[in-house]
């Protein structure tokens, strides 16, 4: 008998008869295979887009950044917009692996692996649009602090956009360590099962010779408490950096105190709609329904009705300060030309989408049915975009002096960055998908016993009667015909 008991009211994280060889032929057989047609196929698309936007990136910085519609008006346009929507993608990632590894959530195992390798496409492809926006993009090194001979000129420790730049790599490197850390066990699983030498070589240096042994296993657990620890605040943080860019600065529509929790909800919001969007991609054309369930699903739907809710929260007062601060420029911006005016139909787009489809997700119905789920992940991220494009431009577009008003629809090297990073973010996550374990092989394993269907079957359903006198009494009798703990221990374990 496992040593944690959980009821069988509560919902199996992997379905079927399943044992440990079982889990592992599951999900590493997948890359051991020869990806079918439409891996092919999803692959060179990708890659398609990803040579569209280095060209477009190319046409920009040879002929600078004049090639985007920006003007006097609107400094920033789809290039900033489309930064934050994918800062706040890779949100998802590091909440799933960090805080709910320290909530201790169980659901979090199925998918948490491949939330953070999104993480990382998704900070790898926000990172482009700060750097091209610079327009003299080989003058990029200048934003990073270090002793120099140019004069010495130091970067503006109070700008926003400089913590953004420590923000973002730190959050970059603290994911990337995470991610690899719990990829090691089963790279040694790969190493193992390899037929060919190269294959064996080549996992071989990838698990950094991890053998699995106890002394492995303790500095892992030990290891993945820290960087939780550590990613923890980083979740709360890069988000709220991202906002103060926005909110440090005096421009009505911007400068808001409410900015910092709105939008790391906002982030969370959209970074969760991402991964359903991937996940029952995946879980399709891998045939991993039994690893992510139904039950993983409604778990991160509930997430997305919360934070949409909090989001939807945030909008109402945005609107409601404008209009009790009695002050004509902040109630101008919010209700002549962000909710009427000519770009205010992005700001309904985005209220719809965001605040009033999600609601469906207060039924049970709706949270399981996985049409609904995938229609509803990519409803949202519209909308998320939307939001970013509505903070940025409809407070830009109209300011003091009528002369200098503007409209602005991005040119095509805009929209092809734009899709360039997409192609960057799917070619990362195919290869992912076809070399890597897309789900953590080691960390299923480790509650299998415990909430895998037939063993909750087998041993649960015996238990679920018993009175807790009855329950006490015998495995208070199961202890001492083993003369003491560590003998029972040793026998659970074995069983």
């Amino acid at each position: 008998m496992h040593l944690k008991y959980e009821s069988t009211l509560r919902e199996p994280l992997v379905d079927g008869e399943k044992n440990y060889h079982q889990v592992t032929e599951d999900i590493i057989s997948p890359i051991e295979g020869k990806p079918g047609k439409l891996w092919y196929v999803g692959f060179f698309i990708s890659v398609a887009l990803l040579l569209w936007g280095v060209f477009s990136v190319t046409w920009e910085v040879y002929y600078g950044t004049g090639v985007w519609n920006l003007n006097k008006t609107i400094g920033w346009g789809w290039d900033i917009t489309n930064f934050v929507w994918w800062v706040g993608i890779g949100h998802a990632g590091t909440l799933i692996s960090a805080i709910l590894l320290l909530f201790r959530q169980g659901w979090r195992t199925g998918v948490n692996r491949a939330a953070e390798a999104m993480t990382i496409f998704a900070v790898m492809c926000a990172g482009q649009f700060p750097i091209f926006h610079m327009g003299r993009v080989w003058m990029a090194f200048f934003v990073l602090p270090y002793p120099n001979t140019r004069g010495p000129l130091w970067v503006n420790f109070n700008s926003p956009l400089l913590w953004d730049v420590f923000a973002i790599s730190t959050y970059f490197t603290v994911s990337l360590l995470f991610w690899y850390s719990g990829l090691l066990p089963d790279f040694a699983t790969v190493r193992d099962r390899a037929k060919t030498k190269l294959r064996k070589l080549l996992y071989g240096v990838a698990s950094f010779g991890w053998t699995g042994s106890a002394k492995h296993w303790q500095r892992h657990e030990a290891l993945s408490l820290v960087l939780a620890g550590l990613s923890t605040p980083l979740v709360l943080s890069v988000h709220t950096i991202v906002s103060f860019d926005f909110a440090t600065s005096v421009i009505p529509g911007w400068h808001t105190t409410i900015f910092p929790p709105y939008f790391v909800a906002g982030a969370i919001f959209s970074g969760f709609a991402m991964v359903q969007t991937l996940l029952i991609i995946v879980r399709k054309v891998l045939s991993l329904e039994d690893y992510i369930t139904m039950g993983h699903m409604e778990a991160m739907n509930k997430v997305i009705v919360l934070t949409g809710s909090v989001v939807g929260c945030a909008y109402l007062t945005e609107l409601f300060m404008a209009w009790y601060a009695a002050v004509p420029y902040e109630f101008a911006t919010f209700y002549k030309y962000r909710a009427a005016g000519p770009l205010g139909w992005s700001y309904w787009i985005m209220m719809t989408c965001n605040v009033i489809t999600p609601q469906v997700f207060w039924f049970r119905k709706m949270r399981r049915n996985i049409v609904v789920t995938f229609v509803m992940s990519i409803i949202v991220n519209i909308g998320m975009w939307f939001e970013r494009f509505v903070i940025i431009c409809t407070s830009l577009y109209r300011d003091y002096l009528p002369s200098s008003w503007s409209y602005y629809r991005p040119s095509w090297p805009e929209v092809g960055f734009y899709m360039g990073t997409f192609g960057l973010f799917f070619t990362c996550f195919f290869l992912f998908a076809k070399y890597f374990p897309v789900i953590a092989v080691a960390e299923i394993k480790f509650v299998l016993k415990t909430t895998g269907e037939s063993f909750k079957r087998d041993n649960m359903e015996k238990l679920e009667p018993l009175s807790d006198e009855q329950f006490a009494h015998d495995h208070a009798h199961h202890h001492d015909d083993h003369g003491h703990a560590g003998h029972a221990v040793a026998h659970a374990a074995h069983n």
